[in-house]
């Protein structure tokens, strides 16, 4: 049971000490950011910080390490023959949709490390992540004799694309919901934007 509240004291404190963190990039930026302003800001002490953390360098890599391996999970589901078959009758695909609330929870986290003041590295780590992905569940399934185009150059079409459209979604407030980013992005990556603005039938 102490076990148990110890773990659940220190959640707290990491999420209270990474949401500071948030805070201070959207304010300041990441490069301007001292261990003291998020221990003042945070209202814990110097060593609460140290026990966890070796500086905001270590701060920031744990916080996206985390964020990365919560998206592994999330999309180690992902077929594209159900995604192609879903998007065809309109329906968001399950795995996106939890992908995007996935994004929604993290929103201020989210948007201050894709914004100017955050981490430009954050950027390139998410677009090589989708990279990945696309290799693994996409390209694997059509032969490389069909492909109209460069591998590499899909991939990063691709790549930019998604993290193009989190980030407007992002910055414009999350007007749309998961449902809709979901058939939205599936729309312009399955289909194209040859389909997705009715020049192709």
């Amino acid at each position: 049971m102490t076990k148990k509240l110890n773990d659940k004291r220190v959640m707290r404190t990491k999420r209270l000490i990474r949401d500071t963190l948030t805070e201070l990039m959207e304010q300041k930026g990441f490069d301007a950011i001292t261990v003291k302003d998020i221990t003042d800001k945070a209202m814990i002490n110097r060593g609460t910080f140290y026990l966890h953390y070796q500086d905001k360098y270590d701060l920031l890599e744990k916080s996206e390490a985390e964020f990365f391996s919560s998206l592994e999970q999330i999309v180690r589901d992902l077929n594209p023959q159900v995604a192609i078959s879903l998007t065809s009758q309109n329906e968001p695909f399950p795995v996106i949709v939890k992908l995007f609330d996935y994004f929604q929870e993290t929103a201020p986290f989210l948007k201050a490390l894709l914004g100017p003041k955050g981490d430009p590295k954050f950027q390139v780590k998410l677009k090589e992540m989708i990279k990945t992905l696309m290799r693994q569940v996409l390209l694997s399934q059509v032969n490389q004799e069909d492909l109209l185009v460069p591998e590499e150059f899909l991939l990063s079409y691709i790549s930019s694309a998604h993290v193009g459209v989190v980030q407007y979604w992002l910055e414009t407030g999350m007007q749309k919901s998961s449902e809709e980013m979901t058939l939205i992005l599936a729309k312009m990556t399955l289909l194209g934007p040859g389909h997705a603005t009715g020049l192709l039938k």
